[in-house]
């Protein structure tokens, strides 16, 4: 399952103020057809990223048994520890060998590009809670854009701005800047730019600025997973000139780029969906945005149905639309209500299969909700803040703007289906399938406002750490051991490269959180504080690592992957109930902080597990917890606070609150 985070040391920047700083426009324009003209071309810095590395065998052995050691008594760590060692000197040795070659074979991607597609695109869970994430925008500064219609058009045109700039190869190009005084400058930009692309990275690189893959950015327009026996495809069509609008079930399009390819006038948007907004219909009987929330294999086979029913061109109209906005009959009461909707909504008003999806809300409240096979967070991520920073600094129009005099009866096309005794009974099914699915799910979040990255940093401890640390010492106290935890790291930095996971429950953590949960009165401030300081320079390398593609997850997913693809005998390591363990994530996390984000989630990766989503802030810490059992999601949040104060009391020299 991934997860939103963008966690490397290379990223980190993408998820707070520097997100908006890294994508900076380099020359002002007040062309409203795009973000900004960036003088460094998109994809300078592609043909010249690094390959993604596949570490050693016996450190990536050596990494997953140190994971493993939070998690086993002594007899179960032999034991692995044996198999790891007879994997590492036998099958797992010709593998890896195996692997290296074929890489070698394949210097256009990386070695855990198709492996982790075909991860995806063979699953057969619905896609809604297992794999789709959301991420809230904040609210507008200017409260009075805080409306349906008005976001909605905004949005849509920023979002527009942002796909012409792109494929125009004018947005800024991803970087990382470590030193950004030397690196995010005019006077940089104005070299690089002349650097041959085949050397442009190593001419970042010196000034200690690190690109980013871009490589999946031209999946967010256009796209659409399409469900498909065995495995899925990913359909991308960018002729596609219309904007796909739901609304009370309803599926209607329009188009938003003129014969030119210019965006339509943002009145004439604006008087579209205002059209749409005063269609009076109900909802259908049978509405067929449920289906994507199926099985795969059950979608699959509907919607052949629904081809042979004569529903070819209202599912390509679907497909090939640029991008989904949901309008939804709702007003937000709380953050609960909030994720709830954002997460899955009432089923019938979204289409989860494509690439990204804008929600609305009647009262303004915007999230983005995105299919996860085609890409990660950072795309997604980069899309959020841009759109944020330009509907509210360069907004398309205001409450005083007038919706333009067009016939919107004529330009908006309601999609209308043939729908047989079998499809009907098909989307009843999924309905019913999905009231169950999200009526067992709980979400809640909880602020912690005593203090946050400014205080820890001033501490010398990393926030990230401190706060992984907080939902370690929140499990053991409510559940009295250490699970499988875990954390995305985006290896973008690489060519191809997706993610690596951070493992935070280590043997630090646990000595640690046993220490404050179980022994505090045995320990001194002085103590608890030492032992803090372990974990977060222990979580730092963890994090360096991961970020550098030298975790093992990754390397023994691919070596697993490649067994099976050869048809051979399942090594006996991926057999082991231990290696079974490490990969139930009983704790899944994934930090969603931007100056753009409100507050994002998803559900739990395994039915026993919690689903966290959580943002450091200068002065608070929040996070946004999803279960399938209320009374332990109430219950672990009240741990994870406690674990905070305890953790901030040691900080600030104060003695542990009883």
């Amino acid at each position: 399952m991934a997860v939103l985070r963008v966690a490397s040391t290379f990223s980190r920047g993408l998820g707070r103020a520097g997100a908006l700083r890294l994508t900076r426009s380099s020359s002002s324009s007040p062309d409203t057809e795009y973000l900004h003209r960036s003088i460094v071309p998109t994809n300078h810095f592609q043909k010249s990223l690094p390959r993604l590395p596949i570490p050693k065998l016996q450190e990536t052995m050596q990494r997953y048994l140190t994971a493993q050691k939070p998690l086993l008594d002594n007899d179960q760590y032999r034991r692995t520890e044996q198999l790891a060692q007879d994997f590492e000197k036998g099958i797992g040795n010709q593998l890896h060998e195996e692997l290296v070659t074929q890489d070698k074979r394949n210097k256009h991607t990386s070695y855990i590009s198709g492996p982790w597609f075909d991860m995806y695109l063979s699953a057969r869970e619905p896609v809604v809670l297992n794999y789709n994430p959301f991420m809230s925008f904040n609210p507008d500064p200017n409260p009075a854009n805080n409306n349906q219609l008005i976001r909605a058009t905004n949005m849509t045109v920023s979002v527009l701005r942002f796909m012409k700039t792109f494929r125009a190869g004018l947005l800024e190009p991803e970087v990382f800047h470590l030193n950004p005084a030397k690196s995010n400058t005019s006077r940089f930009k104005n070299i690089i730019r002349f650097v041959p692309a085949s050397l442009s990275w190593y001419g970042a690189y010196m000034v200690n600025a690190y690109p980013l893959d871009m490589s999946q950015y031209y999946r967010l327009f256009n796209s659409t997973r399409i469900p498909k026996p065995v495995r899925d495809e990913l359909l991308t069509d960018d002729s596609g000139r219309h904007l796909l609008v739901m609304r009370n079930g309803h599926f209607y399009t329009f188009d938003v780029i003129d014969r030119d390819g210019k965006i339509i006038k943002a009145s004439e948007i604006q008087a579209h969906f205002k059209y749409v907004l005063s269609d009076p219909r109900p909802p259908p009987n049978f509405c067929l945005g449920y289906l994507p929330s199926e099985n795969r294999d059950t979608w699959s086979s509907l919607r052949q149905r629904l081809l042979e029913a004569g529903n070819t061109e209202v599912l390509n109209k679907i497909d090939t639309a640029i991008f989904c906005i949901c309008l939804d009959d709702m007003t937000v009461k709380d953050h609960r209500q909030l994720s709830h909707n954002m997460l899955h909504g009432n089923g019938f008003n979204r289409w989860f299969d494509k690439s990204f999806s804008i929600i609305l809300t009647q009262d303004g409240n915007a999230a983005v909700n995105f299919e996860h096979s085609w890409g990660d967070g950072v795309a997604v991520l980069r899309l959020l803040n841009e759109v944020f920073k330009d509907t509210t600094q360069r907004p398309a129009i205001s409450a005083t703007t007038l919706p333009a005099s067009v016939d919107s009866s004529q330009a908006v096309h309601k999609l209308d289906f043939k729908l047989d005794d079998v499809l009907k009974s098909g989307i009843s099914t999924a309905s019913e399938k999905f009231d169950a699915l999200v009526s067992s799910l709980s979400i809640d979040a909880q602020e912690f406002r005593k203090g946050g990255k400014e205080f820890l940093k001033k501490q010398n401890l990393s926030p990230d750490a401190v706060t992984q640390l907080s939902f370690q010492m929140g499990f053991l106290r409510q559940y009295d051991k250490t699970v499988a935890t875990y954390e995305s790291c985006s290896t973008a930095a690489f060519k191809h490269g997706r993610t690596e996971t951070i493992r935070p429950a280590t043997i630090y953590t646990k000595k640690c959180c046993e220490a404050f949960v179980k022994q505090s009165s045995k320990h001194s401030i002085s103590d608890l504080r030492t032992m803090i300081d372990e974990c977060s320079k222990y979580h730092g390398q963890l994090t360096k690592e991961a970020a550098m593609a030298q975790g093992f997850d990754r390397h023994l997913f691919a070596l697993r992957y490649l067994a099976e693809s050869k048809g051979m005998a399942l090594p006996e390591l991926f057999q082991d109930p231990s290696y079974i363990q490490i990969n139930h994530n009983i704790i899944s996390t994934s930090t969603l902080s931007s100056p753009a984000i409100q507050l994002g989630g998803f559900a739990p990766v395994v039915p026993d597990g919690f689903g966290v989503g959580y943002g450091i802030h200068d002065n608070w810490i929040g996070y946004n917890i999803s279960s399938y059992s209320a009374p332990d999601l109430k219950e672990f949040l009240k741990c994870v606070h406690k674990s905070l104060d305890d953790i901030f009391a040691v900080l600030e020299g104060r003695p542990i609150s009883i």
